[in-house]
């Protein structure tokens, strides 16, 4: 009895981001999203000492590679993982080249090595390195997700190419914050003429179809630009898209926030609007701020994926998810070389992940749930 009403206790005292916390926590989808999101971050936070190349490394012996296979076991003796050989042949019936494996020639997997010449890089900008998490002694060759049409390993471009696709979202969600909160508490707090200006501003922006506004926006980055330039570009232009649904979300929050008492006695015990609109409005529904930057983030995702595919947004040798499906945009290439398609997979993965997740939010902030 006791610890029952203990129980009770702990749950009606709770603040709202515990409460928030533990409806989030029974949501089993909204869990396994938030737990793939996160590898999938720490593997493109350590993109470059996970990836075995770096995004300008190429062979062009190894030109259209299928993924290698992981062998363990080798004329039935365990010898752990491990590659074969590789050796160009012709297909019978194509008459295209392939690679065949050479079971004479046994190159095991090892761990934390030093990559080839043009794989350096730097811990966080600062620590040359040239340290990888796995690779194949000299003459071997390890493809996981095959090559490219220069011999690229496609699957050290996924991993690299995750830092772009899945960091400007997050640039940009932040910049969509600052824009949304500003033009959104603008328009509910002071109303008038302002909120009227704002909601023209807002309902001009959203007229525009979005891919052509991206095409038109994304023709004007001069293509002599750097990739962190153009980095920088994209998101600004992503960003002065999406944030018209967080200002009009704000807006509403507003205008029902500001009648109420404490924000009244606020008011007449002199604060100013500034603090009122920091210290009272905006903490009163920033999990409802928090749900809407969380969905907005797909949608972000496939803005870059989308410029970046129909070559708007970066150019190789940079390198993002829409970079390597705009090199798949013929026919010929997905039908003979499928293991191009699978930067696709994780378009579709992270996109689908950060959905759950926003249910889960949603729910979880719904006081009625």
């Amino acid at each position: 009895m006791a610890e029952t009403k203990k129980r009770d206790n702990k749950y009606y005292y709770a603040s709202q981001w515990s409460l928030m916390w533990r409806k989030f926590r029974r949501h089993k989808l909204a869990m396994a999203a938030t737990w793939l999101l996160l590898v999938f971050y720490t593997v493109a936070i350590l993109g470059n000492f996970i990836a075995p190349q770096g995004t300008e490394q190429y062979d062009g012996n190894y030109v259209n590679c299928g993924p290698t296979k992981i062998h363990w076991f080798h004329e039935g003796e365990f010898i752990g993982p491990f590659v074969y050989g590789l050796e160009v042949d012709r297909d019978p019936e194509t008459l295209m080249r392939i690679f065949v494996e050479d079971e004479s020639q046994i190159y095991p997997i090892r761990f934390f090595v030093q990559g080839d010449e043009g794989g350096e890089y730097k811990w966080f900008g600062l620590i040359p390195s040239n340290l990888h998490l796995f690779g194949v002694d000299e003459g071997g060759k390890i493809f996981l997700f095959g090559t490219d049409s220069m011999g690229r390993d496609l699957f050290s471009r996924v991993i690299l190419g995750a830092q772009i696709s899945m960091f400007i979202p997050i640039v940009g969600m932040l910049l969509t914050l600052v824009l949304g909160l500003i033009m959104g508490s603008l328009a509910g707090y002071i109303g008038g003429w302002v909120d009227t200006v704002i909601q023209r501003i807002i309902e001009v922006v959203r007229s525009f179809p979005q891919v052509p506004l991206w095409m038109a926006l994304s023709a004007a980055i001069p293509k002599t630009l750097k990739p962190a330039q153009v980095f920088m570009m994209m998101t600004l232009i992503l960003s002065l898209i999406s944030w018209p649904d967080l200002a009009r979300t704000v807006r509403s929050k507003f205008i029902s926030v500001k009648k109420e008492d404490y924000i009244m006695a606020a008011r007449i015990s002199g604060a100013p609007p500034l603090k009122i609109v920091t210290k009272h409005m905006i903490p009163s529904f920033t999990s409802y701020i928090i749900v809407n930057m969380t969905m907005s983030i797909p949608g972000l995702i496939m803005g870059e994926t989308t410029l970046s595919f129909l070559g708007l947004g970066l150019r190789s040798p940079a390198t993002s998810w829409g970079v390597l499906l705009q090199e798949t945009n013929k026919l010929e290439t997905i039908m003979f070389y499928p293991w191009r398609l699978i930067p696709m997979i994780f378009v579709f993965l992270t996109v689908l992940a950060f959905n759950f997740m926003g249910d889960g939010l949603r729910d979880a902030a719904d006081p009625y749930k």
